[in-house]
C-alpha cells in the first residue's frame, strides 16, 4: 500500500523526512482487503488495485501524518485524496488499456500494517526496480 509518493528529490531531504517520522509514535494497524477497483483515463484503466474493507481511516491518519512531514520539508502538497488501496496491476500504455475480466478476489482474513517503508524505484524495461532505503516500525 502506497502511503505517499514522493518522486525525485535530494536524498538529504528524503532523509530528513525520514528522522522525523522517526521521532513520532507511528501506529500501526488492522487492515483486510476489499473489492478490485480501477483508476481510469476516458474508458480506459491505468492501475487495477484492490480497496480496503476495513483500516481505510487509520491508513489515512498515517497518510496524513507522512503528508503533514513531506510538506514541512518543503514539498508540494499531494494533489490527489489519499485512497487507500494496494496496486495489482499497471497498464503498460500511459493512456491505459481495457482490463480483462478479472476473477473475485480471495477473501483474505485481515493483517496487520507494522513498517513504514520508503522504497527508491528505477524503472526499466521490464518493470519497476525497488530498493529499501528505510524502515520504521509502527508501534
Amino acid at each position: 500500500m502506497t502511503i505517499r509518493f514522493i518522486g525525485s528529490v535530494d536524498r538529504e531531504l528524503v532523509e530528513e523526512i525520514s528522522d522525523r517520522l522517526a521521532d513520532q509514535a507511528l501506529t500501526g494497524f488492522d487492515f483486510e482487503l476489499g473489492d478490485i477497483g480501477t483508476f481510469k483515463r476516458g474508458r480506459l484503466v491505468r492501475v487495477a488495485w484492490l480497496g480496503l474493507r476495513s483500516g481505510a481511516d487509520a491508513a489515512a491518519a498515517l497518510a496524513a501524518q507522512v503528508e503533514a512531514e513531506c510538506r514541512r520539508a518543503g514539498l508540494d502538497p499531494e494533489s490527489r485524496a489519499f485512497q487507500a488501496h494496494a496496486t495489482l496491476a499497471r497498464a503498460r500504455d500511459r493512456d491505459g488499456s481495457d482490463l480483462p475480466p478479472l476473477p473475485a478476489p480471495p477473501q483474505l482474513g485481515p493483517w496487520r500494517a507494522t513498517q513504514l517503508i520508503l522504497y527508491s524505484s528505477r524503472l526499466t524495461k521490464s518493470g519497476a526496480v525497488y530498493e529499501t532505503l528505510w524502515t520504521l516500525p509502527l508501534r
